[in-house]
Formats: structure tokens, C-alpha cells, sequence
């Protein structure tokens, strides 16, 4: 048996970020993170895109986020929970920026601000196409510095205790279920151990590898919205999961290869087999629809003309500027046998984002005593149906 103070399920953007938080508010207390595989293996690694955060007050403002985050959300937004987000999300950038993450700057040093999907205003921050990548890096680093975080790789957590498990019947009904921790399984012992906690934080992610192809890397399975689930937390949105648009058709690998939605909103414009625009058919916004909309007429165009892709056209634009700004990217397309500047890029929809999950409210408190959740594992009201590109990292 380990007793801890914290115990945080999960090691991504959300995990971390508490981590480091409640390593700096309560340096007394011990925190035990555990992640089913390394440390730095979760969706934020993948986010490519960057984080939606209004910086640029001459041509954006916080209305305009706003707006354009209950739009794509259909209606299904919290806008209490939107209008915190979207408020505190200068404060909170600037916290990671103060821990050392980099974004990409333009000649005047200013941040470069990219245009994505169902955004009315340039506010993408971003490092590259690995974005993701570089705030966790930024916040692994932070947590591995405090002397009261430890951080335990290759640990599945298997179920969270609360009385059920000290013989006391739990229903949905009761109004008194307690978290105690975890059952957590050691990947190389293959023993199960019992994790005692005061506070235990969900931070475990979406459930991606539950659909035949997806984006998400082989951890995102969904443990935790299961775990939460049997545990008889309250559940909210479940139904909406969102498809990202723009996966690389025929890419090899177990998870499909992500085109940044940021590539459309650097200039490509989706196409048919024969070079023909087709998305002002659907969306006066064109390829810049919302991923919903977007990822919708590309399954309508596959299925009317009987083909398993269509494509991103990406050769009208500054190659050498794309290179700069999607390395990663352009890399992949050509190991796929695709020149951007000569061919097309053949892309299909892919199941990307849960936007429902275990329901809270702005704090991650759940209907059971002692659990949070926080990251895409909890459902805020914050994306409603449908999230709104690069909100996910805010």
C-alpha cells in the first residue's frame, strides 16, 4: 500500500500542469503521478496546432473568442465556463511562458499568430507543428525539479476506490460516494498496488483507440472514463466525439498522422480527385468551417463519389514558408510518397477529441467526494458538441 496526498492518474498537459501547481502551493505534501507508459507519452505530445489564446487587443478580443467558441460548441457550450476559459487564458499562457515554453515570434519578435478553423481572428500560438509537445516538455521538466513529485511510469490504473470496494453498496443515487485512490497495476510486475489518497486528479485523456482509426496515440483508451464511470461519477456529452477533418490518407502506423487544422488556415484548401474545391458547397467559410462541418462534407464528398479520401491542395503557397511553419508535416507527407509542392495531400476524417466525459464544474469537482478531473477526460461545458480548434491545449 502507498499513501500520497495527490495522486494524479495521467501525465499530460492537464496531469502536469496540477502537478506543478500543487507542488508549488503545498510543498509539504507528496504527490505521486502515475502514467501507463513513459512520462511524455499522451495526446498533448501530438497537439500540433498550438493554443488558442487572444493576444492580438487591436484586432481580436475576448467576445470574439467567445462567440467563436459557442458557435462551433452548437449551442451545447457552458458560457460561464467559456467565459472563464477564454478570460483567464492570457494569465494562464503567461505561466507557461514564465516556465520557459517557446512560441514562434515574427521578424519584429512579435508572436506569430495563426488562423485555424471557425476562428474569426489570428490567435494560434505556436511552436512549429509540435506545439503539444513543447509545453509538455516545458512542464515535465518543472514537475521533475520539485522534491515532493514523484513520477511512476509503466503504472495502469485498473479501478478507483470508494466504499463499494469497503463492502458499502453505491449507487447512482448515493449523495455520499468517497474517493480513497486507486488500484493501480505495475506494467512490468504486473502486481496490482493500492494507491491511498486525499485528492485523486483524472487527468487520463480521451478514449481515441476505441474507433479503427484515429489521431490518438495507443494510450488514449478511455481507462479513465471507465474507471470514473463504474465508480458511478456522473457523466455528461458522451455522444459528441469529434472527428478531425484532415487525417493523412494511407499513412502506416497504428494512429493516423494529423494534418494541422493551422495548414488550412496557412492558405490549402480541400479538393477533389480532380483539383475542384468543393467546400463552398457547404460552408460560406469554405475550408475554414468548423471541424464538424468540415469533417462532414468530406465523409458526404467520400461516399457520393465512392473514393476513401480527398485531398488538401497545398500548391499555390510559399513552400519554403510551409516548411518553416509544418516541418513535422511535411516530413510525413513525404515518407508517404507526397511532395506538397507537386501533389496533393490525400486526407479523410479521423476520430480525434472527446468533448464530453466526466462532468464537473470550472473547479473539476465531480459528483464523488476527493475526485477530480481535468483535461479531456472531464466534460467543463467548455466545447458543447463540438470543440473549437486549439482550445484544447487553453
Amino acid at each position: 500500500m502507498h499513501k500520497t496526498d495527490f495522486l494524479i492518474i495521467g501525465s499530460g498537459l492537464a496531469g502536469l500542469s496540477f502537478a506543478v501547481k500543487a507542488a508549488t502551493r503545498f510543498p509539504e505534501k507528496k504527490i505521486t503521478i502515475v502514467t501507463k507508459s513513459i512520462v511524455s507519452e499522451s495526446n498533448t505530445r501530438y497537439a500540433q496546432g498550438g493554443i488558442a489564446v487572444v493576444m492580438d487587443f487591436l484586432n481580436d478580443n475576448f467576445e470574439k473568442h467567445k462567440e467563436d467558441t459557442l458557435k462551433a460548441g452548437d449551442g451545447l457550450c457552458s458560457k460561464a465556463t467559456v467565459d472563464l476559459v477564454v478570460e483567464e487564458g492570457p494569465a494562464r499562457l503567461q505561466e507557461i511562458i514564465d516556465l520557459g515554453t517557446e512560441f514562434d515570434r515574427d521578424a519584429d519578435g512579435n508572436y506569430h499568430l495563426g488562423m485555424e478553423g471557425a476562428h474569426s481572428a489570428r490567435r494560434i500560438l505556436h511552436y512549429k507543428d509540435v506545439t503539444g509537445f513543447k509545453i509538455q516538455s516545458t512542464l515535465l521538466e518543472k514537475a521533475r525539479s520539485f522534491d515532493n513529485v514523484e513520477i511512476l511510469e509503466y503504472r495502469f490504473a485498473v479501478d478507483l476506490i470508494t466504499q463499494h470496494h469497503l463492502g458499502v453498496e453505491v449507487t447512482k443515487k448515493s449523495t455520499d460516494i468517497k474517493c480513497f485512490g486507486a488500484y493501480v497495476m505495475d506494467l512490468k510486475t504486473h502486481k496490482i498496488e493500492t494507491y491511498i489518497a486525499k485528492t485523486t486528479v483524472l487527468a487520463s485523456g480521451g478514449i481515441g483507440q476505441t474507433y479503427k482509426i484515429t489521431t490518438n496515440p495507443e494510450v488514449a483508451t478511455g481507462d479513465g472514463i471507465a474507471m470514473a464511470y463504474r465508480a458511478k461519477a456522473a457523466m455528461e456529452h458522451m455522444q459528441f466525439v469529434q472527428f478531425h477533418p484532415t487525417a493523412l490518407y494511407g499513412h502506416a502506423g497504428d494512429t493516423a498522422f494529423l494534418i494541422s487544422e493551422a495548414v488550412r488556415g496557412f492558405g490549402a484548401v480541400l479538393k477533389t480527385k480532380e483539383g475542384k474545391s468543393f467546400m463552398e458547397k457547404y460552408d460560406e467559410r469554405g475550408s475554414l468551417a468548423s471541424r464538424d462541418i468540415v469533417a462532414r462534407a468530406i465523409d458526404t464528398e467520400m461516399k457520393a463519389r465512392g473514393e476513401e479520401c480527398t485531398y488538401l491542395d497545398c500548391r499555390h503557397l510559399d513552400i519554403e514558408e510551409f516548411k518553416k511553419h509544418f516541418p513535422n508535416i511535411y516530413q510525413k507527407c513525404l515518407e508517404s510518397g507526397v511532395d506538397v509542392a507537386k501533389d496533393m495531400i490525400p486526407v479523410a476524417p479521423a476520430a480525434h477529441y472527446l468533448c464530453g466525459g466526466v462532468k464537473t464544474d470550472a473547479h473539476g469537482n465531480t459528483n464523488i467526494e476527493n475526485l477530480y478531473c481535468c483535461g479531456e477526460v472531464a466534460c467543463t461545458g467548455l466545447h458543447g458538441a463540438n470543440r473549437l480548434a486549439s482550445n484544447s491545449l487553453l
